[in-house]
């Protein structure tokens, strides 16, 4: 069990690295092919990074609740 939880936030953080490092290469002018201009390869990283926090956010949240260390509200 423990496996699968370290899997499930391995791969939300992979995708959260890789939102940074979109966005850092749009800053300094290095831009992939696929992406049209550095402006959409930036708002593409900027929802890969919020996306992986979230997820990343939301699982610890849960987990917290589940095992009643957080007071609800």
């Amino acid at each position: 069990m423990r496996t699968i939880a370290a899997l499930l936030l391995f791969i939300p953080g992979i995708i959260c690295a890789l939102g940074i490092k979109l966005m850092r290469d749009s800053v300094f002018a290095e831009y992939y092919p696929i992406f049209l201009n550095k402006g959409i390869q930036f708002v593409i990283g900027l929802i890969f990074f919020i996306g992986g926090i979230a997820f990343i956010g939301g699982f610890v949240v849960h987990r917290d609740r589940k095992r009643q260390k957080k007071d609800t509200k």
